[in-house]
């Protein structure tokens, strides 16, 4: 295969990214720079064999010591991920090892307390049902925060909750409030947050005199992707992961204009998931911390593109959606 093909493989990795990955292709050999510039990377080298060469993080004493005594007694952190969404959790190679952002977080979150990592593949519907069953003991797999969920559930935020501007990479495009859309053609998936800001933004743009937008309604990441290329769309605005990555991997194609907070206009986290009450979240609190402090979570992050996703610091059962 030669590498401009190899290259492009990589690019429709990314833009099947929603969908359960039957096969991937093989990035052994590709051969992209990676560089970051401005909080956005471009380029990254992808690795989808089930050999990952994962970043490791060091034993944090202060986490440890937050762990319930007794817990953990065989060393093993069992996490529950929901594979098929590129770049966070999706299978390699071989059609069975989980990897992706997700799982090198997990990965470094257990190495600060001192275990050892399995994961759980569930799908998006029984993750409750698991950590309540005790058959995993955290969820680390793209959960926001609710007040809802806080009723049964302990949060350690790790990753801020962003929704992704996805436009042609020479579009010239900037993103960050209602005004800067008006006017645009841009797609989205129905009933999803990011239609409800999309709305709401519309609406604020044709009460203020502003050019409304053009909406389209994609399903498939794949087919909206698809339509940007072919210059039908201005922009998509979904899931920031997806978005990136993409921009990150096929950077000739796409980039990121700016992203939105998914819980606009309020905030929203992403959180490390627990069992209320079974004292894990303080520990994974500190894990996150961490790995903060030692940069192992800034190397996971560059990795995957989503350095836009960084939170300074772990916080403890924020307020959610819904407050």
């Amino acid at each position: 295969m030669t590498a401009h093909l190899r290259r492009r493989a990589v690019a429709a990795l990314a833009t099947t990214a929603l969908l359960a990955l039957a096969a991937c292709s093989s990035s052994a050999d590709i051969e992209e720079q990676a560089r970051a510039e401005g909080g956005a990377t471009e380029g990254i080298s992808v690795d989808t064999s089930p050999e990952q060469d994962r970043i490791h993080s060091t034993v944090s004493d202060e986490a440890v010591a937050l762990l319930p005594p007794g817990s953990f007694e065989d060393g093993v952190l069992r996490v529950s991920v929901t594979q098929g969404a590129v770049p966070l959790v999706f299978f390699a190679d071989d059609n069975s090892t989980v990897i992706g952002s997700e799982t090198d977080l997990a990965t470094i979150f257990g190495d600060a307390l001192g275990l050892d990592v399995e994961f759980v593949v569930n799908d998006w519907s029984n993750w409750p049902l698991s950590v309540q069953s005790g058959d995993v003991d955290a969820v680390i797999s793209n959960v926001t925060v609710t007040e809802e969920r806080k009723q049964l559930y302990d949060f350690a935020t790790y990753r801020v909750d962003q929704l992704g501007w996805l436009v042609g990479a020479d579009s010239g495009l900037s993103i960050s409030s209602a005004p800067d859309i008006a006017g645009l053609t841009v797609a989205v998936a129905s009933g999803t947050n990011q239609e409800q800001i999309l709305l709401a933004w519309d609406a604020e743009n044709v009460a203020n005199g502003l050019d409304p937008v053009t909406i389209d309604y994609y399903e498939s990441y794949n087919d909206a992707v698809l339509a940007l290329q072919s210059g039908r769309l201005d922009a998509y605005v979904g899931p920031n992961p997806t978005a990136a990555y993409s921009a990150a991997t096929s950077p000739e194609d796409f980039a990121i204009a700016g992203t939105t907070n998914g819980g606009w206009p309020a905030t929203a986290d992403i959180a490390v998931t627990t069992v209320k009450g079974n004292g894990y979240a303080a520990a994974f609190q500190a894990a996150v911390d961490h790995v903060i402090e030692d940069g192992t979570y800034a190397e996971v992050l560059q990795r995957w593109g989503l350095q836009d996703e960084a939170v300074d610091t772990s916080q403890l059962n924020p307020p959610g959606l819904g407050a």
